[in-house]
């Protein structure tokens, strides 16, 4: 497994920018999703969304500097635009190991995060990762593993 991968999973208190008011239910957002499974496999999370006071009983804050507790790293899950802003936050915060979840990147946010000295990890789905992996994420993961892309 990459270091940057081991190293993040590693962290079991994580910040969460993505999931929305609106993502509950049966039209979940892969940030509601992510939340609540992160949390069930044994996750501190801290919901990030700049107006909502909560989401799916889970207390939200504002923006990353807001978090009172330690932050091992951040999963972003908005799309590019919204990610250029949330790495520069993070970095600002001094929070270093950032995971763009598949949609998340693009060139220019790749850049400046390279370019803040963050630690990175993009293209890849950090449900696939996370300890304990399950259901189709762990065959999935097993199918990686053989073709050797893991």
């Amino acid at each position: 497994m990459d270091k940057f991968i081991e190293t993040f999973v590693q962290g079991k208190h994580l910040a969460v920018v993505g999931a929305s008011r609106t993502g509950s239910g049966k039209n979940k957002k892969f940030g509601n999703i992510a939340a609540k499974e992160l949390k069930e496999r044994g996750y501190q999370v801290y919901l990030i969304h700049p107006e909502a006071q909560e989401i799916d009983g889970e207390h939200c804050y504002p923006n990353l500097s807001a978090v009172q507790g330690k932050v091992d790293g951040v999963l972003v899950s908005v799309p590019p635009k919204k990610a250029l802003g949330v790495i520069n936050e993070a970095a600002t915060a001094g929070m270093k190991n950032i995971w763009l979840q598949q949609g998340a990147e693009s060139t220019e946010v790749l850049a400046q995060a390279k370019q803040l000295g963050l630690s990175v990890i993009s293209g890849k789905c950090i449900l696939m990762y996370a300890p304990p992996v399950r259901s189709f994420h762990g065959l999935h993961r097993f199918v990686m593993k053989l073709i050797g892309q893991l």
